[in-house]
């Protein structure tokens, strides 16, 4: 009877084969093979994409058995390593430029990050984390922000910078020990200074905008020019959609239903055509002309304008000039 393999590529001799070898064969087994996969390191370069580990039935060393991975090389992008789909431990270390996800072809894997050493099982159908949970855990240095940790000595320079130097551990303390005016905002009566809001004057807000271009309050109504169909957006409550001089087609701009686009009720959406004409549609909402009632869709003439508030969840008004 031939020799048959395991998963791990140990060799099971045939009952009554390799008589006056068979030690031979167990000792390869148990001093390379099993030995590997208990505590043997493989060096695996990563030199493109995707690298595959595959075992050959042989008892002799081989990089997808070994408990150790150890990654080098420049692949140049994010990168997979596919080992066979068997079950097994490993500790895959990342030592190349880029991201390397380890799994089991067309799986999803685990993606190690870059410098990072990793604990994972491959349960023979795809590699896993093989730890999610640690009942208690003791940390020789603080754990950075980034990872999870908190506490003002985390934040580095930058803060201590800002805050002063507490006086004591608790940040609640260390707010009401600083004192003064101006930027220490944290002072009893602080003052508004020009770097940080503007000059506030009589209380009214000044050099503020509500997108970064319109001024607060109603000194206008801001433009949103469009020269093909359109559908409006939440962001064009408020605004006028223009049809402009330079497209000369007749256009549709659509108020898309309240289930795609919930308006408040109160939303104002004007319309101004300064060529051909354009259709002011509704899709599953009611719109009705105003001092008219009738429903549905209104066009709106050369150098028309109109007004739609919505006035329910599903109902708008509309009205203007050169609206028909």
């Amino acid at each position: 009877m031939a020799s048959t393999y395991s998963d791990l590529k140990i060799e099971l001799i045939g009952t009554g084969d390799q008589s006056g070898t068979w030690g031979t064969t167990t000792n390869s087994n148990l001093g390379t093979a099993i030995e590997q996969a208990i505590v043997g390191k493989a060096d695996v370069t990563i030199s493109s994409a995707s690298v595959t580990l595959t075992l050959t039935d042989s008892n002799a060393l081989q990089d997808a058995r070994a408990l150790f991975l150890n990654l080098t090389g420049t692949p140049g992008s994010a990168a997979t390593l596919n080992v066979p789909a068997i079950e097994k431990n490993y500790i895959v270390k990342n030592g190349t430029n880029e991201i390397v996800t380890i799994k089991v072809a067309a799986q999803t894997g685990v993606a190690i990050p870059v410098g990072k050493t990793v604990l994972v099982y491959n349960n023979g159908t795809d590699v896993v984390t093989a730890v999610d949970h640690i009942p208690s855990l003791t940390l020789g240095a603080a754990l950075p922000v980034a990872s999870g940790g908190t506490g003002i000595t985390s934040f580095g320079a930058g803060v201590a910078t800002f805050l002063g130097t507490p006086s004591s551990a608790n940040l609640a303390t260390a707010v009401t020990d600083e004192t003064g005016s101006g930027l220490l905002v944290f002072a009893t009566s602080p003052t508004l200074v020009t770097p940080v809001l503007g000059t506030p004057s009589s209380g009214t807000l000044s050099g503020c905008t509500v997108d970064g271009t319109d001024a607060v309050g109603f000194r206008n109504t801001p433009v949103n020019s469009q020269d093909e169909a359109y559908e409006t957006v939440l962001a064009d409550s408020g605004k006028t959609i223009l049809h402009p001089v330079a497209d000369d087609n007749a256009r549709i701009f659509t108020i898309p239903a309240n289930s795609s686009v919930a308006y408040p009720v109160g939303t104002v959406i004007s319309f101004v055509n300064l060529q051909n004409t354009v259709t002011i549609a509704i899709t599953t909402d009611t719109m009705y002309l105003a001092n008219d009632g009738d429903t549905g869709n209104r066009t709106l003439a050369e150098y028309g304008m109109a007004s739609a508030m919505k006035v329910a969840s599903t109902t708008w008004i509309i009205s203007g000039n050169g609206l028909t």
